[in-house]
C-alpha cells in the first residue's frame, strides 16, 4: 500500500511538470539574462596615450598647493574673490609640443615631462591683469614659468531665456572697486533713460512716454519641459547582444581598426589625439575650438550679444549625461575632472559616453537579381565619443565618429533654449513672435574646429578636385559634339589659396595627400568635406571682427606651428577690440605643400527661432560638422575585411547561421541584456542663485 501511494505521487509529480512544461512552451520563451564577457583587445600602446590624459584629480591639488606656496600671493577661491583679489581661474592639461611627442609615441624618445597650465587673474596688484603659468613637473610641481607674453605678446587684462521682462540696464563696471560701479543708462519698454531715478520718476508720475509693460495672461507654463503626455509604451532601447566590441583603457580607445586617445579641455572640451586606422596615424588632433553666437534685436542687450562660448568654458559646462536619453543607456560612461574658479578639481560623473552605434542603414549593399542572384550587405555600425555642454541656454552636443571604411566624422547638434527679446516696436525686422512679450530674435551659430591631419606622415599637400565640362567632337562622328565631365586638378600652395571664404565656391573635392602613392599609383589623402548651413559672417569693418576672425573661412588650412596652438582665446571674449589671438595673422601667404598642415573647419547654421522652439529648440535639422574621408589612402575599401558582413546567393540556405549570421539573431540574441540601475548625479553641489 506504501509503495502504491509513492508510484502514484510519482506519476501525479511527473504529470504535474509536464503540463507547467507544455503550458511555458505554449506562453513562449522568457527571456533570459545575457551572459558575456566584455571583449578583451589587444592593447599595444604601453600607456602611451597617457602623454594626452587630462589631469587627474591629485595632480590639480598639488598643481594649486604649489601655486599657492610659490607665487608670494594670496589666493582666493574664485567663488567668493572680488575684482580686487587674485585667484585662480583653470587648471588644465598642458599638451606637450608635437615634436616631443612623436619623438616619444614613434622614435623611441623620452616621454615628455607631464604639465599644468594655470591662468589665473591678479586683481590685488597695482596692474591687475591675467598671467597663465605652465607648472611642472608633475605630479610633484617645481617649477613654474609666464607663457603669457610667449603666447599674446603681451598681458591682456581681465527657461528664463524666453521670458524677457522688457527691462535692461548698462552698468560701467571698468573699475575693480565694486563701490566705483555705476549705472549709465537705462532700457525699459523700448525707451531709454539716463539711470533709474529718472525711469522711477516717470513710471511713477505714469508719464505718457513710459508704456507700461502689462502681465501676460496666464501662459500654461509654455517654457516648461515638462512632458505633456503620460508614459506609454517605451521607446527602442539599443544593446550589445554578446557584450561592448570596444575596449577602453584609461583615456585610449580601441575599436576594430580604430585606436585614439581623449582629453577634455576645460575651455574647448572634447578632443582627440593620436587617431590611428589599421595601426597609422591619419590624425595628430582633433578638437572643438570655438562655439560663436552673434545676435540681433531691437533691444540692447540683444542686438549687442556676441557669445564666445570658448572664454566661458565649453568643457566647463559640460553636463551630466542622462543614461537613455543623452545616450544609449547601455553605453560606456566616463567621470571628467575639472579645476576652474575654484581651488579644489571636480568631478563631473558621467559627463563623456562612448557606444558602439547601428545606424539603421547599410553601408554598403548590393541585390542581384541579373544573370546571378546574391544579397551582399555591410551593417552601418560606427563608434560614438559624446559630450554635451550646456553653456547657459545652449546645449551642443559634440560627437566625434569612427565609421569601418576609414572616415571620421565630427559633429554638433544644438538644442536647448532659444535666447529672446522683450517684443516692442518693430521687433518682428529681427525674428517671429514665439509667446505673448517674447521675440524670438535671429542668430547665427558658427562652430570653428582643428583638424590636424597627417596622412602618411607629417610632410602633407593640399590639393583639389573638382569637375569641368568640355566641348569635344565625337570621334565615332566628328560632325557632333559632346559634353563631357573631366577631372580638374589642383595643388595649392600657399596658405593664401587654401583659405576659402565662408560663401565662396570652395572645389567639391579637397584633401590632404601623402608623399606616398597607393597601389594605383594615386597620392595617398583625406579628404576634408564640410555639412554647413551658415548664416552671414560679422562685416570685417566691425571693430570686433578680428576678435572672430576664423569665421570668415569655410576652410583655411595653415602651417602647423606651436605658437598657433588655438584659433582664438579665452579672453577675446572680454576685450574683442584688442584681440588677444586674431586667426587673420594666421594667413600670411607661407608655403603648404610638404609640410605639417593644420585644416581650421568652420561649419555652422543660421537659425530664425519660430513658435516651435517653444519650449526648446529639437536637434532635428540643427546639425553640422564635418567629415574626414579616405580617398586614394587604400588600395580598396578596408570595410570590405569587416566581421559584420553579410552575403548569400540564391543557391545557398540563407536560414543556415553558418551561411548568414544574421539568420541567427533570433537564437543568440533572445536574452535581456543586464542593464545597471538609472543613476544621476547633475545635481549634486550645485549653488543656486
Amino acid at each position: 500500500m506504501h509503495m502504491k501511494t509513492l508510484l502514484i505521487l510519482l506519476v501525479l509529480a511527473l504529470a504535474t511538470i509536464f503540463a507547467l512544461v507544455c503550458v511555458l512552451l505554449t506562453r513562449g520563451r522568457a527571456p533570459s539574462t545575457c551572459q558575456y564577457q566584455p571583449l578583451e583587445q589587444e592593447d599595444t600602446g604601453d600607456g602611451q596615450s597617457l602623454v594626452f590624459a587630462d589631469l587627474t584629480p591629485e595632480e590639480m591639488v598639488q598643481v594649486v598647493r604649489y601655486l599657492q606656496g610659490s607665487l608670494g600671493v594670496q589666493l582666493v577661491d574664485a567663488s567668493r574673490a572680488k575684482p580686487s583679489d587674485n585667484c585662480i581661474a583653470s587648471v588644465d592639461l598642458q599638451v606637450p609640443a608635437k615634436a616631443e611627442v612623436l619623438r616619444f609615441l614613434d622614435g623611441g624618445g623620452a616621454r615628455p615631462p607631464r604639465e599644468a597650465l594655470a591662468v589665473l587673474y591678479f586683481g590685488n596688484q597695482p596692474d591687475p591683469n591675467i598671467t597663465e603659468y605652465v607648472v611642472g613637473p608633475l605630479p610633484m610641481p617645481a617649477y613654474h614659468r609666464d607663457v603669457t607674453v610667449q603666447k599674446y605678446g603681451g598681458k591682456n587684462v581681465s527657461g528664463f531665456f524666453v521670458h524677457p521682462v522688457g527691462l535692461e540696464v548698462l552698468v560701467d563696471h571698468s573699475s575693480l572697486d565694486i563701490s566705483q560701479w555705476a549705472v549709465s543708462r537705462v532700457f525699459y519698454n523700448g525707451q531709454y533713460y539716463r539711470d533709474m531715478v529718472q525711469l522711477e520718476s516717470a513710471y511713477v508720475q505714469g508719464r505718457i512716454s513710459v508704456q507700461k509693460v502689462r502681465k501676460a495672461p496666464r501662459d500654461g507654463d509654455f517654457s516648461s519641459m515638462k512632458p505633456r503626455a503620460p508614459s506609454a509604451a517605451l521607446f527602442p532601447l539599443q544593446y550589445e547582444p554578446q557584450g561592448p566590441r570596444y575596449s577602453v583603457r584609461n583615456n585610449h580607445v580601441l575599436f576594430q581598426a580604430w585606436s585614439f586617445a581623449f582629453g577634455m579641455s576645460v575651455n574647448t572640451g572634447l578632443r582627440l589625439f593620436d587617431v590611428r586606422h589599421k595601426g597609422e596615424r591619419v590624425a595628430y588632433e582633433i578638437s572643438v575650438q570655438e562655439a560663436l553666437s552673434v545676435y540681433s534685436s531691437n533691444c540692447p542687450g540683444g542686438m549687442s550679444t556676441r557669445y564666445m562660448d570658448g572664454s566661458f568654458g565649453i568643457g566647463r559646462y559640460t553636463s551630466p549625461l542622462v543614461r537613455g536619453v543623452d545616450c544609449p543607456y547601455s553605453a560606456t560612461y566616463i567621470d571628467t575632472h575639472s579645476l576652474s574658479e575654484t581651488l579644489r578639481p571636480s568631478k563631473r560623473k558621467a559627463s563623456l559616453c562612448i557606444f558602439e552605434q547601428n545606424l539603421g542603414s547599410p553601408l554598403r549593399r548590393h541585390y542581384s537579381n541579373l544573370q546571378s542572384f546574391y544579397y551582399g550587405g555591410l551593417v552601418n555600425s560606427a563608434l560614438v565619443i559624446r559630450s554635451i555642454a550646456t553653456v547657459g541656454n545652449h546645449d551642443y552636443v559634440w560627437d566625434f565618429i569612427f565609421y569601418q571604411n576609414g572616415a571620421i566624422e565630427g559633429k554638433v547638434q544644438a538644442t536647448g533654449y532659444a535666447s529672446s527679446s522683450f517684443l516692442h516696436g518693430d521687433g518682428l525686422r529681427y525674428g517671429n513672435r514665439v509667446w505673448e512679450h517674447t521675440l524670438g530674435t535671429i542668430r547665427t551659430h558658427s562652430i570653428n574646429y582643428k583638424v590636424d591631419l597627417d596622412v602618411g606622415g607629417v610632410k602633407n599637400s593640399l590639393v583639389a578636385h573638382d569637375m569641368a565640362f568640355e566641348m569635344v567632337r565625337a570621334p565615332w562622328s566628328p560632325e557632333q559634339q559632346i559634353e563631357r565631365p573631366r577631372l580638374t586638378k589642383k595643388v595649392l600652395d600657399t596658405e593664401d589659396q587654401a583659405a576659402f571664404r565662408l560663401q565662396s565656391k570652395m572645389p567639391r573635392y579637397i584633401y590632404f595627400a601623402a608623399n606616398s602613392k597607393n597601389k594605383w599609383g594615386h597620392q595617398r589623402g583625406y579628404r576634408i568635406q564640410i555639412t554647413s548651413f551658415a548664416g552671414d559672417h560679422v562685416p570685417e569693418a566691425s571693430s570686433m571682427e578680428r576678435a572672430i576672425s576664423w569665421a570668415r573661412y569655410q576652410l583655411a588650412v595653415t602651417r602647423r606651428k606651436e605658437e598657433e596652438p588655438t584659433s582664438t582665446s579665452i579672453y577675446n571674449q572680454n576685450d574683442p577690440w584688442t584681440p588677444t589671438v586674431a586667426f587673420a595673422d594666421f594667413i600670411n601667404n607661407e608655403t603648404i605643400t610638404n609640410e605639417d598642415l593644420v585644416a581650421w573647419i568652420t561649419t555652422g547654421f543660421l537659425h530664425i527661432p519660430h513658435s516651435e522652439d517653444i519650449p526648446n529648440t529639437v536637434t532635428v535639422g540643427n546639425s553640422v560638422g564635418f567629415l574626414l574621408r579616405p580617398y586614394n589612402y587604400y588600395d580598396l575599401d578596408p570595410s570590405i575585411y569587416s566581421h559584420d558582413g553579410v552575403f548569400f546567393t540564391s543557391e545557398q540556405d540563407f536560414t543556415a547561421c553558418e551561411i548568414n549570421p544574421i539568420a541567427c539573431l533570433p537564437k543568440t540574441a533572445s536574452c535581456l541584456p543586464n542593464f545597471p540601475p538609472f543613476t544621476f548625479d547633475g545635481f549634486q553641489n550645485i549653488s543656486r542663485l
